[in-house]
C-alpha cells in the first residue's frame, strides 16, 4: 500500500488517453476495406455470433455478412490539432515548495473533515475514537479543487485579481471550507472556528455532522454563489455573475460529470452572448478526473482530438495539463493559468481600446489529473485513486477494521502536517504568505455575497402608466405590452449603474415586452445578418432557446448583487423546475445567515399561459408551476394573479423592489377588460385579496360567494354573475378576487395569509364558494383545507383537457366557464334549484349551442367574444 501525496513530487509517470484515431495505419492497406462488426446476424433468425480469428474481408462472412459489411475510407487521414500542451518551468524552486505545501495543507483539512472528530494534529496515536461514526463526504474531486485554489491564489497575487471560485462539482464541499479557513475569511465570518488547533476541530467535526454545515459548496461557506448539490448550471451562474462586472474573472470549474448534462451542455454558447467591453471573464476549468459515481466520464474518454474538436466548436482556446506527478502538473498548470488570464486581458483591452473589434475565442484549461489524487492507491486489495472508487470515502471501515485506521493515519501523516502547522495549529508562515490581500480572497469577495454590492433600482412612477378605466370591463388592454413600456423605462433609468436585465428563452417580443427594444438590444456576439433586428454586442435583453441557460444567467446575475426579470411561456418554465429548487433552497438558507445580505429576488412573469394557448395546443397548456413552487418554503415563495393591466403593473412595481423572494406572476398577454382603475388597483393589490363591490350584490349577508383569481377566470366569474343577476335577480352574490395566492393560507402558514377572522369575514362561515382559478383546481384546496368553510368550497379550474380550439371552449373543456359557474351557484345554494330549473336548462343549452358554433364556424359566439360587464360600476 502507498500513498501519492503531493509532498514528495517525486510521482512519475503521465495520464494519456488514447486516441482511437491514433491507431497505427503504417501498413500497407487497400485504399477501401470493409469495417465489420465484431458480431454478425446472418439471417432474421440467427443470434449474435462473434467472428472468428481470421479473414475478415467479406467474403468470410457469407452473402448475408456481405450485406451488413460496412464500408469505409481506411486510408490514413491528416493528423488533426489538439489542445495546447504548454512546457516550461515558471516556478522557482521556492514558489514549487511554497505552493505545494499549500496545497498538502488544504488536502490535509480535506481529508480531516471527512474523517476526524478529535486530534486534528495527530499529537497522539489515532484511535478509532478520534473519527467519526458516520463518514460523509466526497474525496474524488477535491484534490483537484485544492490545487486550483492555490494556483489561482497566486494569480490573483500576482495580478491583483477580482476572482469569483465557481465550483461545477459541488460534493468537493472540504475543499472550499479548507481553503478559506487556510486563508482566514472563514474564521472572520465564523469567530468560533478560529484558525488555531481549537478552530481546526471544530471545522474537522461540523462538516457533515449535526448541527455543523453540510457536505456541498452551500450558502454557508463564504465564497460561494454556486452549491453545486444539482449539476448543470455552473458555467450559467459564472457567466451571469460577470455580466456588467468588468473587473470580475470567475474561475469555473466544470466536473466531467457535469459536463454530460444538458443545461451545461448548452451554457457553453454563453461566450456568444458576452461583451468584453463591459463584462467581465469567465475561465472555464474542465476538470477530467475521469469518473463519476460508478461509470468512466463520457469526455475523459473520446480522446484528445474529438475533445479539442468539440470545445473549439464551443468557441474555446483549450489548454491541456495533466499529469499525476505533483511537480509537473504545479510547472504546468502555473504556465497556463498564466497564458490564459494573458488572453484574457489581452480580448479585454482590444475590446476596450476600440469598438467593432470580432469575437476572439476565449481560453479554457482542460485539467487532466487522477481522481481522488494523493489519496490510498488501494484498499483492500483493489485500486482507489485514479478509479471511481474514490468518489467519497476511499476508507469506509476505519472504525471498524485496525488496517483502514493505520491507512487513515499513514495518509494523513503522508502531508506532513507538523510541517503546515504550528504547535497551536495555527498555519505556519510559508502558507500565509500565500494568501491574497483581505479584499482580493476569494472567500470574503463581495462578489460572492452580493447583497453588499446591491443598489435599488430606480423605478419611474408609476402613474403614467396606468391605463385609465372609466368603468370596469368597458376597454381592453393587452397587460404585458403596457408592462414592456414600464419595464422599457426601468432600463433606461438603470443603464448608468448598469444592474438591471431582463432574461427570456426567445420570446421577449411574442410576450409583448419589446418596448424595450427602444433603448436596449438583444445581446448577441456572433454573426449579424441584414434580415436581423434589435441584436447588439451590449445589449441587455438576454435570449437564448434555453430556458436552463437563461435562468442560470439571471441567478448568477442576482446572487453577484444585480436585479433581473425572467418572462416565459408559462407550459414551458417547468423545464427550470430543478434549478427553482435549488434556488429556493439557497434563499432559505441565506435567510439564516446575518452575514448573506439580501440580494434582489427572482421575478418571473409566465404568460402565454394556459387559457390563451388555444392556437398551440395541449403540448403548451400546463399551469403547473405555481404547484411545484409553493412547495418551497413560504417565506420564500410569493404568487399573484393580477387580473388585468393596472394590476400587473401595481405587482411588478412591487417584485422589483422586493429581496431574498421568489415572485411568480402569471398575467396573460391577449387584450383583456380593465377592471379597476389606479388607485383601485394600488389598493386591491396591497390588500391581496378584497370584495369586488362593484360586481357584488349581497349587502354582507351573501348567498353564494363567487371567486376566482386569474385574469380569464376572472372575467368567467364576472360574466356568470352578470347572468345570474340578469336571471336571478333575487340571489345575494359577493364576488372576491384573489391576486396574492398566498393569502388564501393561514397567516400561521405563509406570512401573507389571511387570519381566520378576516378569512371568514370575505369568504363566510356557511355559505357556497364557487371559486374560479386559473390552475389546478386541487392547489385551492390544499391551501384553504384548514379553514372553517372549506366543506362548502367548490373549485374550478384546469383539468387537464386541452387541444387546438377557441379561447372560450378551452375553458369550456374545463369546466370554467361562465355557464358552467353560474350551473355551479345554482346548484350549491340551498333551495335554489328547483326554483332555478329554467335558467338551469338555459344554462346547460348555451353551453351546447357553444359546441355547434365552433364546429360551424371555427371561433366564439358573438355574445362571447364581444362580452362586457354591463352591470353597476361602482
Amino acid at each position: 500500500m502507498a500513498f501519492s501525496a503531493g509532498s514528495s513530487l517525486s510521482r512519475t509517470g503521465r495520464i494519456r488517453t488514447t486516441d482511437p484515431s491514433d491507431a497505427s495505419t503504417s501498413q500497407p492497406e487497400p485504399d477501401r476495406t470493409p469495417v465489420c462488426p465484431t458480431a454478425v446476424i446472418t439471417s432474421p433468425s440467427d443470434t449474435y455470433k462473434p467472428i472468428a480469428d481470421g479473414p475478415t474481408g467479406p467474403e468470410s462472412l457469407g452473402p448475408a455478412g456481405q450485406a451488413l459489411c460496412l464500408w469505409t475510407d481506411r486510408r490514413p487521414a491528416a493528423k488533426l490539432k489538439a489542445m495546447d500542451e504548454l512546457t516550461g518551468k515558471p516556478l522557482s524552486a521556492g514558489e514549487l515548495s511554497d505552493l505545494d505545501a499549500y496545497w498538502r495543507a488544504a488536502n490535509y483539512l480535506s481529508v480531516g473533515q471527512i474523517y476526524l472528530l478529535t486530534n486534528p494534529l495527530l499529537q497522539e496515536p489515532l484511535r478509532p475514537e478520534h473519527v467519526k461514526p458516520r463518514l460523509l463526504g466526497h474525496w474524488g474531486t477535491t484534490p483537484g479543487l485544492n490545487l486550483l485554489y492555490v494556483h489561482l491564489n497566486r494569480a490573483i497575487r500576482r495580478r491583483d485579481l477580482t476572482m469569483v471560485y465557481v465550483i461545477g462539482p459541488g460534493h468537493g464541499g472540504p475543499a472550499i471550507a479548507a481553503n478559506t479557513w487556510l486563508e482566514g475569511s472563514y474564521s472572520e465570518t465564523y469567530p468560533d472556528v478560529s484558525r488555531d488547533a481549537s478552530g481546526m476541530e471544530r471545522l474537522f467535526r461540523q462538516f457533515s455532522f449535526p448541527g455543523g454545515i453540510p457536505s456541498h459548496v452551500a450558502p454557508e461557506l463564504p465564497g460561494s454563489i454556486h452549491e453545486g448539490g444539482e449539476l448543470g448550471y455552473s458555467l450559467s451562474h459564472a457567466y451571469g455573475a460577470v455580466l456588467d462586472n468588468p473587473e470580475l474573472v470567475v474561475a469555473c470549474v466544470i466536473g466531467d460529470g457535469e459536463a454530460e448534462t444538458g443545461p451545461l451542455a448548452t451554457s457553453w454558447h454563453s461566450n456568444k452572448f458576452l461583451d468584453p467591453r463591459t463584462d467581465g471573464a469567465v475561465l472555464p476549468i474542465l476538470h477530467l478526473n475521469g469518473y463519476k459515481i460508478a461509470n468512466p466520464a463520457v469526455l475523459a474518454r473520446i480522446g484528445d482530438d474529438e475533445l479539442t474538436r468539440l470545445l473549439e466548436g464551443y468557441g474555446y482556446t483549450p489548454y491541456l495539463v495533466e499529469g499525476d506527478e505533483p511537480e509537473h502538473v504545479h510547472q504546468a498548470l502555473a504556465l497556463t493559468l498564466d497564458r490564459a488570464l494573458d488572453e484574457i486581458a489581452s480580448i479585454q483591452a482590444e475590446a476596450r481600446a476600440q469598438t467593432g473589434t470580432p469575437r476572439r475565442r476565449w481560453p479554457m484549461i482542460v485539467l487532466r489529473t487522477p481522481k481522488g489524487w494523493t489519496g490510498p492507491r488501494e484498499v483492500d486489495g483493489v485500486p482507489v485513486e485514479g478509479t471511481w472508487r474514490s468518489h467519497q470515502v476511499p476508507l469506509a471501515g476505519v472504525r471498524t477494521s485496525p488496517e483502514h485506521l493505520r491507512l487513515l493515519e499513514d495518509w494523513l501523516q503522508s502531508y506532513r502536517p507538523d510541517e503546515l502547522f504550528d504547535a497551536e495549529g495555527r498555519p505556519v508562515d510559508q502558507l500565509l504568505a500565500q494568501v491574497p490581500s483581505r479584499d482580493r480572497r476569494m472567500g470574503s469577495s463581495p462578489h460572492s455575497n452580493g447583497g453588499l454590492l446591491s443598489q435599488d433600482l430606480e423605478l419611474p412612477e408609476l402613474g403614467e402608466y396606468f391605463v385609465p378605466v372609466p368603468a370596469p370591463g368597458r376597454s381592453d388592454h393587452e397587460p404585458t405590452r403596457i408592462l414592456g413600456d414600464y419595464l422599457r423605462d426601468v432600463m433606461r433609468n438603470n443603464l448608468a449603474h448598469r444592474n438591471f436585465r431582463v432574461f427570456g428563452p426567445d420570446e421577449t417580443a411574442s410576450n409583448r415586452l419589446d418596448a424595450l427594444y427602444d433603448v436596449t438590444g438583444k445581446a448577441w456576439n456572433a454573426d449579424v445578418l441584414p434580415t436581423d433586428e434589435h441584436l447588439a454586442v451590449d445589449g441587455r435583453v438576454m435570449e437564448i432557446l434555453s430556458e436552463h441557460t437563461c435562468q442560470g444567467w439571471l441567478e448568477g446575475y442576482l446572487l453577484t448583487g444585480r436585479h433581473g426579470w425572467f418572462s416565459c411561456y408559462e407550459a414551458f418554465v417547468h423545464i427550470v423546475d430543478s434549478m427553482v429548487n435549488q434556488h429556493a433552497k439557497w434563499l432559505k438558507v441565506t435567510r439564516t445567515l446575518p452575514w448573506r445580505r439580501p440580494i434582489p429576488s427572482l421575478n418571473y412573469l409566465l404568460t402565454s399561459h394556459v387559457w390563451r394557448q388555444d392556437h398551440n395546443g395541449f403540448s403548451h397548456q400546463d399551469p403547473g408551476f405555481i404547484d411545484h413552487v409553493v412547495n418551497k418554503k413560504a417565506e420564500v415563495i410569493r404568487v399573484y394573479l393580477p387580473p388585468d393591466t393596472n394590476t400587473l403593473l401595481s405587482t411588478a412595481e412591487h417584485c422589483l423592489r422586493s429581496r431574498d423572494y421568489i415572485n411568480v406572476i402569471v398575467a396573460g398577454k391577449q387584450p383583456q377588460a380593465d377592471w379597476l382603475d389606479a388607485e383601485a388597483a394600488a389598493l386591491h393589490c396591497a390588500r391581496g385579496v378584497g370584495i369586488w363591490d362593484f360586481a357584488s350584490n349581497d349587502d354582507g349577508t351573501p348567498d353564494v360567494v363567487m371567486a376566482c383569481a386569474g385574469d380569464v377566470p376572472t372575467l368567467e366569474t364576472l360574466a356568470a354573475a352578470s347572468l345570474l343577476r340578469e336571471h336571478l335577480p333575487s340571489v345575494k352574490i359577493r364576488v372576491v378576487n384573489v391576486v396574492d395566492l398566498m393569502r388564501l393560507q393561514p397567516s400561521s402558514e405563509h406570512p401573507h395569509g389571511l387570519s381566520d377572522a378576516d378569512f371568514d369575514a370575505l369568504f363566510t362561515t356557511d355559505k357556497p364558494i364557487i371559486f374560479a382559478y386559473h390552475g389546478y383546481p386541487w392547489l385551492i384546496h390544499r391551501l384553504t383545507y384548514r379553514r372553517t368553510n372549506h366543506h362548502n368550497l367548490h373549485v374550478r379550474g384546469y383539468k387537464e383537457e386541452g387541444t387546438t380550439t377557441t379561447p372560450f371552449d378551452m375553458v369550456v373543456r374545463n369546466d370554467l366557464d361562465r355557464y358552467h359557474l353560474a350551473l355551479d351557484a345554482i346548484d350549491r345554494i340551498p333551495g335554489l334549484g328547483q326554483r332555478a330549473a329554467d335558467v338551469r336548462q338555459w344554462l346547460t343549452d348555451q353551453r351546447a349551442r357553444h359546441h355547434a358554433y365552433i364546429l360551424a364556424h371555427g371561433e366564439d359566439l358573438p355574445e362571447v367574444r364581444d362580452w362586457r360587464w354591463n352591470g353597476p360600476t361602482s
